[in-house]
């Protein structure tokens, strides 16, 4: 098992259509995009999840959670809440959660100031993932676990 200051973890972004996926480390504190993956007839792609977690080895998932600015939870809560209980009894892998609020719009910012070209759903997904990943990141440090 790596040590507490090298620990790789996948992040999760869940939507109604996409799910975003990006991979950080605790050794640099940053993550990186990985893949968007459409929902299909609402279901997770489990299969490219499976090769994603198989390909980089994660110590850990991480699934963001949605809720409302003042931190009550609504309908996409639970949503996330499922996904990571499918997570982790698919993968027997440790769960956790980042808070996700305005991930999207910030992932939709970074996004217009990067590029001139038009940006779909699925980039956003993809960064929205990333944001994810380090405001886990970023809490992890903080607390030296």
């Amino acid at each position: 098992m790596p040590s507490k200051s090298d620990l790789t973890v996948l992040a999760f972004d869940v939507g109604t259509h996409w799910t975003g996926v990006a991979v950080g480390q605790t050794r640099t504190g940053t993550a990186s995009p990985l893949d968007s993956l459409r929902l299909r007839s609402g279901k997770p792609d489990w299969e490219r999840i499976g090769r994603l977690i198989g390909e980089w080895q994660p110590d850990r998932l991480i699934v963001g959670l949605p809720a409302g600015m003042d931190g009550q939870p609504h309908e996409m809560t639970e949503t996330a809440r499922r996904f990571a209980r499918q997570l982790e009894g698919r993968y027997h892998l440790p769960v956790e959660f980042a808070d996700e609020r305005l991930t999207t719009r910030a992932a939709w910012q970074i996004l217009d100031q990067q590029s001139s070209r038009r940006q779909s759903k699925p980039d956003i997904d993809g960064i929205a993932a990333v944001l994810i990943a380090e405001t886990w990141l970023s809490s992890h440090a903080a607390a030296g676990a």
